[in-house]
């Protein structure tokens, strides 16, 4: 048989077998063996007939990696559940990179969007925020307790509220990136000018110390689990978008079952957030050195789980590759 006639055969089946690849959300134990024959099966063909043609260098790395993950699949049900957060969630990360850098850009940009016209019209906050959340702010802030809004309902209620309306918020931002990038785009828009304008309203009040310990003793993982959200969106819109050498449907397919699992690990993010601004945030006459110690805690985990963790498992996969 020819080389290009045994390509052309069994392509589709083998971009499907690359798809499996580090996924456990949508492939069974059994795929995996499935695969492994067939690829197997390929590859002797393909060293046999072709020994020094890039295809068989392909199908050998492709047999690899389906046996290394069949091997680590052996592997109790606690073992996959820690290598999900500790290997492949990170993974998933770093194939999402790029999505998460241009989430992260969006947020940003219309973060300072908001401050600035804030800075411009003192009315702004009012458009993005609603009149009677502003009063009820400015009535806070002139019986000395600005970040009252914390405070209000009991604790527990308030954790499962923000908790509930957090993770739903993520989802509608991960699941418009099904209708292209724009869609999850234009909820970081929303979230940044709101952020934007909160912020400076407490500023422009000189209230800034006060209102940034309040807010980001909470919105350190809050927000950064909503960028993460976007960039997970924004992956799944560019699957679609931007397809490369793979099918339309293929590449999708791809980026979704990446960045489901990167939208997944916003999930304790958000509980944990949800935690915090319902037990701790409503309690502002804490020290600020703890409320610090609380921000820089949480920055450091964004930090070492979405930038440092994924470099460092791509860098450990790429010299076992």
């Amino acid at each position: 048989m020819q080389e290009a006639v045994f390509i052309r055969n069994h392509l589709e089946k083998w971009k499907q077998v690359e798809l499996m690849l580090g996924d456990t959300v949508f492939t069974t134990p059994d795929d995996r063996v499935k695969a492994y024959n067939e690829v197997t099966s390929d590859l002797a063909f393909a060293q046999t007939q072709y020994p020094s043609s890039p295809i068989t260098a392909y199908l050998n790395d492709l047999a690899l990696g389906l046996h290394r993950e069949l091997y680590q699949h052996k592997h109790t049900p606690w073992s996959q559940f820690v290598r999900f957060w500790t290997h492949e969630v990170p993974l998933s990360v770093y194939g999402a990179r790029h999505g998460l850098l241009i989430s992260l850009s969006v947020f940003l940009f219309f973060v300072l969007v908001g401050a600035f016209s804030t800075f411009g019209d003192a009315d702004f906050p009012r458009v993005i925020l609603g009149d009677s959340y502003v009063d009820m702010t400015l009535g806070n802030i002139e019986s000395g307790n600005p970040m009252a809004v914390y405070s209000m309902g009991p604790q527990l209620a308030s954790f499962l509220g923000i908790t509930i309306n957090n993770i739903m918020v993520s989802f509608v931002t991960y699941i418009m990136g099904i209708f292209t990038s724009f869609g999850t785009g234009y909820y970081l828009m929303n979230n940044g000018i709101m952020v934007g304008a909160f912020v400076t309203f407490f500023i422009v009040r000189g209230l800034f110390v006060k209102s940034i310990l309040a807010i980001m003793l909470h919105g350190t993982l809050e927000l950064s689990a909503i960028v993460i959200a976007g960039g997970a969106g924004i992956t799944l819109g560019n699957g679609w978008l931007f397809p490369g050498t793979y099918s339309r449907m293929e590449s999708f397919l791809m980026a979704a079952r990446h960045s489901i699992k990167v939208l997944i690990s916003t999930i304790p993010v958000f509980i944990i957030a949800a935690f915090i601004e319902g037990f701790f945030t409503r309690y502002t006459d804490i020290g600020d050195v703890f409320r610090l110690m609380v921000i820089l805690a949480s920055l450091a985990f964004v930090v070492f789980y979405y930038v440092l963790l994924p470099i460092k498992r791509h860098r450990d996969e790429s010299a076992v590759g």
